[in-house]
């Protein structure tokens, strides 16, 4: 059953919603930053209707009333507060800051519990430290029972990529497995190559490469698509399991300030999962899913079904996530000319990543929005042409929306096409963060210069939609609106920032985390700004977002209450 009526949903008047005069929930006492004006110009320009008084931003209300999940009323404490009847839930914001409720649009939630339960390598850089904490969890684990770790960086370590032969000796009775911090690489003792089969005679899958010897043995370290022939081979999840995966993870994100996000990449047990969750009105945020291009029964699926749009559930799939190269920091990005640190290597894509042309150009023709992983300048080339081939036959699919996951390096050439396209470039201001150390050193000193361009996509009319890719990166928003602004990494490194013509304004950091997240979801119409007739999905902070001093200041930010469709699924006050 839909949480807000039908009634409520095409009047747009929120009082309608439950036939009540008053409100159900009120706050007030708050700086209320709606975004309820028109976008900055393209290089970061506030527009002429945003409240900006002598250079500062000022709040355009500071109380909001809700009704039925809706918002019903903005305005001033005094018109919010009359409206108050004597069952009305009064929230005294004490001065903070009022934003419409964080999207992360690229992100892959079902991880984080999981994640929570593994030996935690992030920022791990010697092999004898991984050694020590994965010994350290063994004690205390049974023998025969799977040890998983995960995030040491395989861009850092890609010049000294690691084997099983140190590991095994350490870990002889448990099978261990530890996925890399972008998930594009795994590391595995030979016991885990025992208990999954994998042998010399396991092929290479199609994108993917099973590290060998000179015996043709596996050494333990899979690359790209190979790492999905260690996590196929794992002991199956039940359908609670995965349930469980899921509920923790959408909880972890309302936590985190988040009233929604993208999940790229949704398989057929995730799916069954968010079903069985929202049947039972038990999401606590809401889930645009992308489903797994991989997943050929799901694709299958839901293409007869067709793409779902009803605004009053909290789990909709309307789009695929696609790959189609791989990434940067184990060189399987398809670059248009060599790696500047490897003569002669190129990447991967396309075909040869497992990207089915006529599958994902099927589901578009089916009304999917499609979002392809694209991360070097001849796979983000490749992808474009891909789409003129889609759009010179149906050109009517142009109007989904369709996005560009990544569009981490780009040729000066095709920044236009995007727009021309009318793509959205689907990108993680975190990811230039941690990859800048190494970055360059891949592309040399002037293709960086098309790496993490989000001004130049700004410049050129490309619509962006920020996002963490978690658990790739760190999802604490404040780290995400500080990469944005600051274009450094949380020690201030570079001191500058790194290549900061790219930079965003604050504004534009905000935006891309609230509205132009929710266009990139088709959810604009009902979230993304604070405005009557619009889901109350909010999210308040003690930070002022748009006028800190410093960027450094907004990784002291703390989430103090998220609001899903006027409900509180997380008060940190």
């Amino acid at each position: 059953m839909n949480r807000i009526s039908a009634i409520a949903l095409m009047s747009g008047v929120a009082g309608l919603a439950c036939g009540r005069d008053y409100p159900d929930f009120i706050i007030h006492n708050a700086v209320v930053y709606t975004l309820a004006w028109d976008d900055p110009s393209r290089d970061g320009t506030p527009a002429a209707n945003a409240p900006v008084e002598n250079g500062r931003w000022v709040a355009n209300s500071t109380a909001v009333a809700v009704t039925g999940g809706l918002v019903s009323f903005v305005g001033s404490d005094g018109e919010v507060l009359a409206l108050a009847g004597s069952d009305t839930h009064v929230v005294d914001a004490d001065g903070h800051y009022l934003v419409p409720g964080f999207v992360d649009s690229h992100a892959h939630p079902n991880e984080l519990k999981p994640r929570a339960l593994r030996v935690d390598l992030e920022g791990v850089l010697t092999e004898d430290e991984v050694l020590r904490r994965v010994t350290e969890r063994v004690r205390e684990t049974p023998p025969a029972e799977w040890v998983l770790g995960g995030g040491w960086d395989e861009g850092a370590w890609a010049n000294q990529l690691p084997d099983k032969n140190r590991l095994s000796r350490a870990t002889p009775d448990n099978p261990v497995i530890l996925f890399s911090l972008h998930g594009f690489a795994a590391w595995s003792n030979q016991r885990a190559l025992d208990e999954t089969g994998i042998t010399a005679d396991t092929p290479d899958p199609v994108g993917g490469t099973i590290v060998r010897g000179a015996d043709g043995v596996p050494t333990g370290l899979f690359l790209n698509n190979a790492t999905d022939v260690l996590k196929d081979a794992m002991p199956p999840k039940t359908l609670d399991d995965h349930v469980a995966e899921a509920a923790f993870g959408l909880e972890t994100m309302a936590r985190s300030g988040y009233t929604g996000l993208h999940h790229a990449g949704v398989y057929l047990d995730h799916h069954r999962a968010y079903l069985a969750l929202d049947d039972s009105n038990a999401l606590p945020i809401r889930v645009y899913g992308m489903i797994a291009a991989t997943d050929t029964v799901l694709m299958d699926e839901v293409r007869q079904a067709g793409p779902t749009f009803d605004p009053g559930r909290r789990y909709q799939f309307r789009a695929v996530k696609a790959y189609y190269d791989g990434s940067l920091g184990v060189r399987g990005a398809r670059l248009l000319d060599d790696y500047s640190d490897r003569p002669g290597h190129r990447g991967v894509s396309g075909a040869d990543y497992g990207f089915d042309q006529e599958r994902v150009a099927d589901m578009m023709v089916a009304g999917f929005q499609v979002g392809i992983h694209a991360i070097g300048d001849a796979g983000n080339r490749e992808t474009l042409e891909f789409f003129e081939r889609v759009y010179a036959e149906h050109p009517e699919v142009r109007a989904h929306r369709n996005r560009v996951e990544h569009a981490q390096v780009v040729h000066p050439d095709d920044f236009s096409r995007f727009a021309a396209l009318d793509l959205i470039a689907s990108m993680e201001p975190p990811h230039m963060a941690e990859d800048k150390t190494w970055a360059e050193d891949r592309l040399g000193p002037e293709r960086v210069r098309g790496a993490y361009a989000w001004r130049t996509f700004r410049q050129h009319g490309v619509g962006l939609t920020f996002n963490s890719d978690l658990t790739g990166s760190d999802y604490n928003i404040f780290y995400g609106l500080y990469a944005a602004v600051s274009r450094t990494s949380k020690d201030g490194e570079p001191a500058g920032g790194w290549y900061a013509a790219q930079a965003m304004t604050p504004e534009e950091a905000l935006r891309a985390y609230t509205v132009w997240s929710a266009r990139a979801g088709h959810l604009d119409a009902h979230v993304g700004t604070i405005e009557v007739g619009k889901f109350a999905d909010l999210t308040l902070v003690d930070v002022d977002v748009l006028n800190v001093a410093t960027p450094s200041a907004l990784l002291a930010g703390t989430v103090l209450l998220t609001v899903v469709g006027g409900e509180v699924v997380y008060d940190g006050r």
